[in-house]
């Protein structure tokens, strides 16, 4: 696969006041069970919107956003404190890697040399394995204000962790400027051939997460042409299925909720809802593309994911069950939040006609994420 350049997002100083500058802010937010300590940092921005990542999973933890009226509330699934990151984790807001979504039986080759994961999803390997990039300790290497604010955090694999080949080096870049617009960038160089798919898996819920509304009246629009169908196990089948004609046609406008429990396409039935990948592309761009749009009628909030990765996986938190009890006291279910995931498509290194997932020495892998924050006038 053609490895990409940089695409950066910058704003003209001219005229920028210090009050119109973002800022980045730390604080402690709690310690692991063997007592290291945990990092929030903060970025802010004048138009009421802030963004919190921790160094722990190098989590996006909480994004607060204005609706139309200008009130901010939280729009993303998560936690208060450290308990419910290391007891009920979810992947909220998580940095999953270093091979996000499924790898079938956690088997991969790489020049003729095959490679076993750990296993953690019904005898497969789901987002880096049980001790996965979600739950490791990231060094924070650098804060800044400014025009746009940031957090630059660091997270070093070891060669053989959870089975991967090669040490990976990988960077997290999250920024937040004054145009509501939050980007996060992952970057990670290796010492030798390996696979890498790194993505975040943020749940959104644009009417509050505090609202104990579904997300099944949200509009979703993803400009995809097709799906890569799965099978019982949730494992590519290898097939690129036209959305024409199913449930996974979302090219206009469509209310999440609409076809969702339609029980006559199996996919439906494997994934309890959706849990897909949608096939935006077949390569890796320069710049990021449009991969979907969320639109709340009620709030009038609206997301517009960006990614320079092929696809983008759709997830309708179908198997959250109420055992999870968020930062606003809702016990999380089904259909409580969304979560877009850009990303290279699950199991390819299983399947060459998806493309390539590798990693060789002297590359650097980059998967850029632009989460876009906007309203809208009420629909008539």
């Amino acid at each position: 696969m053609k490895r990409i350049i940089a695409f950066t997002l910058a704003l003209p100083l001219i005229g920028l006041t210090p009050a119109q500058a973002a800022t980045a802010e730390r604080k402690p937010f709690g310690t692991l069970r063997d007592g290291r300590a945990v990092e929030a940092i903060t970025l802010s921005n004048a138009k009421g919107m802030r963004a919190t990542v921790l160094n722990y999973g190098a989590i996006l933890q909480s994004v607060m956003v204005p609706d139309r009226a200008g009130r901010s509330e939280e729009v993303t699934l998560g936690y208060n404190d450290m308990q419910g990151y290391l007891e009920k984790p979810n992947y909220f807001g998580a940095t999953v890697g270093r091979y996000a979504n499924r790898i079938k039986a956690g088997s991969f080759a790489i020049d003729g040399r095959q490679y076993k994961l750990a296993l953690n999803n019904n005898g497969n390997a789901l987002h880096g394995g049980p001790l996965g990039y979600d739950k490791r300790l990231w060094t924070v290497e650098k804060v800044t204000d400014g025009p746009t604010a940031s957090v630059v955090m660091r997270y070093v694999s070891p060669d053989g962790e959870e089975g991967y080949p090669g040490a990976l080096t990988v960077t997290a870049t999250y920024s937040l400027d004054e145009d509501n617009a939050l980007t996060v960038e992952y970057s990670a160089t290796t010492t030798k051939p390996t696979i890498v798919n790194i993505t975040n898996h943020s749940f959104f819920n644009l009417g509050g997460e505090a609202s104990q509304r579904s997300i099944y009246d949200h509009y979703l629009t993803i400009p995809a042409d097709a799906t890569t169908p799965v099978d019982a196990s949730l494992i590519p089948t290898g097939e690129i299925r036209p959305v024409d004609g199913t449930p996974f046609d979302f090219r206009r406008p469509t209310r999440i909720g609409e076809r969702i429990r339609d029980g006559r396409d199996p996919q439906i039935v494997f994934g309890q809802g959706y849990d897909e990948n949608f096939v935006i592309a077949r390569d890796v761009s320069k710049a990021p593309r449009l991969h979907a749009r969320v639109e709340d009628a009620t709030t009038g909030r609206v997301l517009d994911i960006l990614s320079n990765q092929p696809g983008v996986q759709l997830y309708t938190g179908n198997f959250l069950d109420g055992t999870a009890i968020g930062r606003s006291n809702h016990a999380y279910r089904q259909g409580d939040g969304i979560a877009l995931e850009p990303q290279v498509f699950p199991d390819t290194p299983n399947q060459p006609a998806f493309g390539s997932a590798r990693l060789d020495r002297g590359q650097t892998y980059r998967n850029i994420i632009i989460y876009r924050f906007s309203t809208t006038a009420p629909r008539n």
